[in-house]
């Protein structure tokens, strides 16, 4: 691949705690540094063009989860492998506290959990979790601390 994607971020919900720009950007950092770490599948971040990021409601990520996955739950994050994150800002914002997180910084999270699976990373079963989770961790507080630098 000689170019990486394009992200693009759209928040249906209008959540107010998330710059989208700012998510953009970071989600094009975060890049480079999925695509260092491949998983145990085969990978299709490589070759993707672009990657479309919603922002979306408890509801609205339940009915995908029910639709795709059987489970009628919310979820925090859905990944699709053309390019689909989808992300539960309210997840997101309720989540945030007991990870140390920001709501920004756990929608960040979640938008690079989104990105390792494009890249062939699980989290069914461990190893692979516990793996997939220590890789997430350490690019998000890579990307933070990079990001309050400037």
């Amino acid at each position: 691949m000689d170019s990486l994607p394009t992200v693009e971020v759209f928040d249906h919900i209008n959540s107010g705690g998330i710059d989208s720009q700012w998510l953009e950007k970071m989600a094009t950092l975060a890049i480079p540094k999925c695509l260092a770490s491949r998983g145990t599948e085969d990978p299709v971040l490589p070759g993707l063009t672009n990657i479309e990021v919603s922002l979306i409601t408890d509801e609205a990520i339940a009915q995908v989860h029910e639709e795709f996955m059987d489970d009628p739950t919310a979820t925090d994050v859905i990944t699709f492998h053309h390019g689909e994150i989808l992300i539960s800002n309210e997840t997101a914002k309720r989540e945030a506290p007991a990870h140390g997180n920001s709501e920004a910084g756990e929608t960040l999270l979640y938008l690079i959990h989104g990105l390792l699976h494009l890249n062939g990373h699980t989290d069914l079963s461990e190893p692979e979790k516990t793996q997939m989770h220590a890789c997430q961790e350490s690019i998000l507080k890579e990307l933070i601390l990079g990001d309050s630098a400037n």
